[in-house]
């Protein structure tokens, strides 16, 4: 396992989760909202998120969106492409895209742009972390669990080369 040093833990997530959910609720006015996960890394937060909603009284459609686009390389000037596209339509539905970190603002950017197209009727972004430091697109998300500075970070859906992603807290990678 990496060197790391534990930021957020298990309860300080959870709880946050539950603050964001009660939040999201009382925007949402009653609409049942579709939640688009942003591949891989949202899988743990949007899991999360979906039964926090349901204990708000909000039902959830649930689905997934892959983006990529540093491709196998780590180039973040590559475009961004949609590599896994949405099975629901989403023109008039109550749309809430949900990452697991927001830092170049890049992909949530094109998704956004992508899901404008689409009509829904409310659109809005949750991001589990934002990383202000790396952002090169000017681009806020709705909802935000946790601002972090600017360091590697793995666990709840988070990982390094593959490591760390199943870890029940986000803890910062130690240089070594």
């Amino acid at each position: 396992m990496l060197p790391h040093r534990i930021l957020f833990d298990d309860r300080a997530i959870q709880a946050r989760v539950g603050e964001l959910a009660t939040t999201i609720a009382g925007d949402l006015k009653g609409r049942q909202p579709v939640l688009l996960g942003l591949l891989t890394g949202s899988f743990v937060f949007l899991a999360d998120l979906a039964r926090a909603l349901a204990r708000c009284g909000v039902e959830p459609k649930v689905d997934f969106l892959a983006v990529s686009h540093y491709g196998a390389g780590s180039d973040p000037t590559r475009p961004v492409r949609i590599e896994k596209e949405t099975s629901l339509a989403l023109e008039d539905e109550a749309v809430l895209v949900v990452d697991d970190i927001l830092d170049s603002g890049r992909s949530l950017a094109a998704v956004l742009e992508l899901l404008r197209a689409r009509k829904p009727a409310w659109l809005r972004a949750c991001v589990f972390l934002d990383k202000p430091a790396w952002r090169t697109v000017p681009i806020k998300a709705n909802y935000v669990g946790f601002e972090v500075a600017d360091v590697w970070l793995i666990g709840y859906g988070l990982d390094l080369g593959g490591e760390g992603r199943a870890l029940p807290y986000v803890a910062a990678v130690e240089k070594t």
